[in-house]
């Protein structure tokens, strides 16, 4: 019944594809075959490539340099406002809809980055009040530079971590006595440990540590300026979400090592280097017999508030306005209770000690340890900018607007080379604080200005009110924060189920984070990552193909039922790029999935030599008839179509197999055709010289266009010669 009738008779539903059906005439002779036009070869189609301009390089770099050169007074505006973005936005600004919002996030975020930024500064080897002066300039010159409306920039653990084995390393260098110098940190001692540096000042350890530390964090200004300047942001694409993710959460065992030694009450030395978490824990059982019960006791209390109320926290916050900040409850309460109970002069317990006010005055960072701490920085810049545009990104994509990822990378170089001169160590976005930041409201980064004046107040006034704080309360603080990237291992079979590649790549990363050191892991990691990509290239899927009944779409055999095999055709699909570590997978699983013609000619050449032994009587042209015949015994299929839609490209190894392949076929009697190739495979085999001129019709532009072809030239050699046989000139 026709389309017509059925629309007439109520029947027909629009379908959801549309099937043409041609009429297929048969070609009796070679008359018919010329004058019908059913019968002629299929029709091919040709794209004429533009014509490409004729440039000459002496004058495209001139006029690049005019162009850059050019100075006008919107050049300057908008270079002015793309490096400060707070002029765009801040003229703007919705007072009334937006300031209660930010108002309020900034103070949250305030408050919980005091506790915060005085523990974590243990954590990089430094006094406290080098933890709020870090998050203060942080604060306000992200507010400055940053394109991000919600990111929360300042003291990040991982950070301060990477910042700590390096400060370790070189008070070691310097003749410190390390043993000692977590003890020593904050605490109003009689001991007094100097070195004579070569600008002829006296420095004491913590000195030491912070010139050591701001160094580092200058370095890794630099090398993130330099980074957006060229343009190179390219770079956090090698750092993966899993991988990412497994690196942090290595890291994350190693601060929670780190940190045990406070809730014990223990001073020892910090390890670092290859297996410093091992290393650790051995210290640490050694002299678990020497544990303040003072300090344990009130890390178990510490802990046995702040983890239930971060749970509630997590469980009610589409309730809550705003988060409780029990940790600042915490951390009032345990002073109060120290100072009061006297527990530094009764039981030894170990105290932040004096935080001074004010601010100190700006010193340069120490040229000559550049050298020392250069390849240090790098890890640092590179997980600092990865963490903060990933960040950046995700939320101005939950909202609704755009972020620079150049200029992201100037926000959080200049976070770091700024503060380097005022005492303050490595920053960067954190999730967290983030996360803390959008849920209380937060609708642009005047809510880092208001965290910045909570942090100024704490700095001015409030400060040395902490003096009686105990270790053990910082390091139970960080050890809590640590929850988010602990609880990544019950997201474990969900990763495993969507990509068990990516569930690999997150242990190896994690495990040698954790157990090897943190910069290795990031390098272990990205190898690792690295590999695996060249992994799915090396053995990637391959499989022949059968067309959808009624269509021109063809797919995996091996993977869809009820699709048609064309008689006497094979087509075949190579799911990646063809270059030098595949080649040989290539051609293997083309063989394998046809036949090798190799082999083919070499069995067709032992069967003749035989064949012509055993008629060593029979009569020179019978024998020369039966080596034809025997020669060309018909095969099962007379073409081969590969699909190049998923060879991304082509390099010289992939070229030559592609010329040796389509060489050992038509050997045999089978032609090769490409279809589908992109232009870039296309330029490649042009230049490869794959095919000559006259020889074009190899390349289709469609597996339909070339099946089509293959029947038809088939169809033609059956007209020309009867049976079905042709003779070779050999």
């Amino acid at each position: 019944m026709s389309l017509k009738n059925k629309e007439q008779d109520g029947q027909y539903s629009p379908p959801s594809r549309i099937h043409l059906e041609h009429e297929e005439e048969s070609c009796n002779d070679f008359q018919q075959f010329e004058t019908n036009d059913q019968c002629r070869p299929h029709a091919r189609i040709h794209l004429e490539p533009q014509e490409k301009p004729d440039t000459n390089f002496k004058q495209f770099v001139i006029k690049k340099l005019e162009k850059s050169c050019q100075c006008s007074s919107n050049k300057a505006r908008n270079i002015i406002f793309g490096f400060l973005p707070v002029l765009q936005w801040l003229p703007k600004y919705n007072l009334k809809k937006n300031i209660l919002g930010d108002v309020m996030s900034g103070l949250i975020v305030g408050i919980l980055l005091v506790p915060q930024s005085i523990a974590y500064s243990l954590l990089a080897g430094q006094e406290p009040v080098y933890g709020l002066y870090t998050s203060f300039f942080a604060s306000f010159i992200y507010f400055l530079l940053g394109t991000s409306r919600h990111i929360s920039v300042g003291i990040f653990g991982v950070l301060c971590l990477m910042i700590g084995e390096v400060v370790d390393r070189e008070l070691y260098k310097a003749g410190y006595d390390t043993a000692h110098v977590a003890a020593s940190l904050g605490v109003v001692s009689n001991e007094s440990t100097s070195l004579s540096q070569p600008s002829g000042k006296i420095c004491d350890k913590s000195c030491y540590a912070i010139i050591v530390g701001s160094t580092v964090t200058f370095m890794a200004g630099v090398y993130q300026v330099a980074m957006g300047f060229f343009q190179v942001g390219f770079v956090s694409v090698y750092l993966s979400d899993a991988l990412l993710s497994g690196f942090v959460t290595g890291a994350s065992f190693t601060v929670l090592t780190s940190q045990a030694k406070y809730l014990l009450g223990l001073s020892l030395p910090r390890s670092s280097g290859v297996g410093s978490l091992i290393t650790t824990w051995i210290h640490i059982f050694r002299n678990i017999h020497k544990t303040n019960i003072c300090d344990l006791i009130t890390s178990l209390l510490c802990l046995l508030v702040l983890l239930p109320t971060k749970e509630l926290n997590e469980r009610l916050k589409s309730k809550l306005k705003a988060p409780i900040p029990t940790e600042l409850f915490v951390v009032v309460a345990a002073t109060l209770v120290s100072h009061f109970g006297k527990l530094n002069e009764k039981y030894n317990t170990s105290i932040a000690g004096h935080i001074p006010t004010g601010f100190l005055p700006p010193k340069a960072p120490d040229w000559n340890l550049i050298p020392n701490v250069a390849v240090d920085a790098i890890a640092i810049s590179i997980i600092g900018f990865a963490i903060t545009v990933s960040l950046s990104e995700m939320f101005a994509k939950k909202h609704g607007y755009t972020v620079k990822a150049n200029q992201e990378m100037y926000a959080i170089g200049f976070c770091n080379i700024i503060p380097s001169f005022f005492h303050c160590f490595a920053t960067s976005a954190a999730l967290a604080k983030t996360l803390v930041k959008e849920s209380t409201g937060c609708q642009s980064q005047l809510s880092g200005v208001v965290t910045a004046l909570v942090l100024l107040l704490v700095l001015l006034v409030i400060a040395p009110l902490f003096y009686s704080l105990q270790k053990s309360v910082l390091g139970v603080i960080t050890i809590v924060n640590l929850r988010g990237a602990l609880r990544k291992f019950k997201d474990l079979p969900e990763m495993w189920r969507i990509s068990r590649m990516d569930t690999v790549i997150w242990f190896v990363t994690m495990l040698s984070s954790a157990l090897i050191s943190t910069e290795i892991g990031l390098l272990v990691g990205v190898c690792f990552s690295l590999f695996c990509v060249i992994l799915r290239t090396q053995k990637p899927e391959t499989s022949l193909l059968g067309v959808v009944e009624e269509s021109e779409i063809f797919e995996s055999m091996s993977a869809y039922k009820n699709l048609q095999a064309k008689s006497g055709i094979k087509i075949f699909r190579f799911v990646a790029p063809l270059y030098y570590i595949n080649k040989e997978y290539f051609k293997s699983s083309l063989y394998k999935k046809t036949l090798n013609p190799v082999l083919v000619k070499a069995a067709q050449k032992k069967a003749v030599k035989k064949k012509i032994k055993k008629e060593t009587a029979t009569l020179s042209g019978i024998r020369d008839e039966v080596s034809v015949q025997l020669s060309h015994d018909p095969l099962e299929f007379h073409t081969i179509v590969v699909d190049c839609s998923a060879i991304q490209f082509l390099d010289t190894a992939g070229i030559h197999t592609l010329k040796e392949v389509r060489r050992d076929y038509e050997a045999i009697g089978i032609q090769v055709l490409l279809a589908q190739c992109n232009p870039s495979v296309r330029d490649s085999l042009a230049r490869g010289e794959y095919c000559k001129k006259e020889e074009e019709n190899l390349l289709f532009y469609s597996v339909y266009e070339a099946m089509t072809f293959a029947e038809d030239s088939q169809n033609r050699k059956d007209i020309y010669v009867p049976n079905g046989l042709s003779f070779s000139s050999d």
